[in-house]
C-alpha cells in the first residue's frame, strides 16, 4: 500500500511543478523575446540495500523553447529584432554575462542602453553608455551610429556595437530571472555572423491556446493521483476491518 501512496504523492508533486511552469508561461505569452519553458518527467528508483522497489515520479524543467517568436515591426530606430539564433549579451542583475531574445531597447536618464526589463545591455567594453545625441540608429550587425547634438545628420558617428553571441555547440541554460547564461559560467565570444532587424521586436514564443490544453492535462493528472491516494485509504480500511473481526 505504501507504494501506492509514495508514487502517487510523488506524481501530485510533479503535476503541481508542471503547471507552475505552464502558469509562468502564460504569464509571459505577451512578455517581448520571452522563450517558453519546457517541463519533463522521469522515473527516479530510490536506491538501497536491496532490491530496487520504490520509485518516484520527478518532473521539472529541462529547458527553455528556442523557436522563433512573431516579429513585428514598429518602427522605433531601438527596437531590434535577433535573426536566426543570436542572442544579446547583457548583464545580469548579479552582475554576470547572460543573454537574451528581447530587442525593445531603451535609453536611460544616464545614457545607459537597456533592455525594457532595465538589463544593461553589453557592447564592445561592456555596458554600453551613449552620449546626448540628436539621432540614433542601429545597424543589421548590431553597430549603434548617433547624429552628436548639433551635428551633421548626413554624417552619423559609430558609437558602440551590441555584442551578440551564437550558443550553438555551447550550454546555456534559462534562469529564474528568465535571462541565459553559459552552464560553467563563462561567457560567449562575439559572433560576427549575427545580424537583429532593426526597427522591429520579437514576441514570445507561448502559444496561449497549447498552454492552456497543458495546464488542463496537468490539472487532470493531479485529480488522478488524489483519487489514488483516497483508493489506497479505502483498500486500507478495508483490510483492517477484516483483521477486527471476531474469529
Amino acid at each position: 500500500m505504501d507504494r501506492l501512496v509514495n508514487t502517487a504523492l510523488t506524481a501530485m508533486r510533479g503535476a503541481m511543478a508542471r503547471q507552475a511552469s505552464i502558469a509562468n508561461n502564460l504569464a509571459n505569452a505577451n512578455t517581448v523575446g520571452f522563450r517558453a519553458e519546457i517541463a519533463n518527467a522521469e522515473t527516479r528508483w530510490i536506491k538501497g540495500d536491496t532490491f530496487d522497489t520504490r520509485a518516484q515520479a520527478s518532473e521539472q524543467v529541462i529547458a527553455a523553447d528556442m523557436a522563433q517568436g512573431a516579429v513585428t515591426q514598429t518602427g522605433n530606430a531601438l527596437d531590434v529584432a535577433l535573426n536566426g539564433d543570436a542572442l544579446l549579451a547583457v548583464q545580469g542583475a548579479d552582475g554576470s554575462e547572460a543573454y537574451t531574445r528581447r530587442g525593445d531597447l531603451k535609453i536611460s536618464d544616464s545614457g545607459l542602453l537597456t533592455t525594457g526589463d532595465g538589463m544593461p545591455v553589453l557592447g564592445e567594453g561592456g555596458p554600453i553608455t551613449l552620449p546626448q545625441l540628436d539621432s540614433v540608429s542601429i545597424a543589421q550587425d548590431g553597430s549603434i551610429w548617433g547624429v552628436p547634438q548639433g551635428g551633421d545628420a548626413a554624417n552619423p558617428q559609430r558609437i558602440d556595437a551590441l555584442k551578440l553571441v551564437n550558443a550553438t555547440g555551447s550550454g546555456i541554460a534559462k534562469g529564474t530571472d528568465g535571462l541565459f547564461r553559459e552552464v560553467n559560467g563563462g561567457a560567449l565570444p562575439q559572433d560576427p555572423l549575427a545580424t537583429v532587424t532593426s526597427g522591429s521586436i520579437e514576441g514570445s514564443n507561448v502559444n496561449p491556446t497549447s498552454a492552456l490544453v497543458q495546464m488542463i492535462e496537468a490539472s487532470r493528472a493531479f485529480e488522478t493521483q488524489v483519487k489514488l491516494i483516497d483508493t489506497a485509504k479505502q483498500l486500507d480500511d478495508g483490510g483492517a476491518s477484516l483483521m477486527r473481526l471476531d474469529s
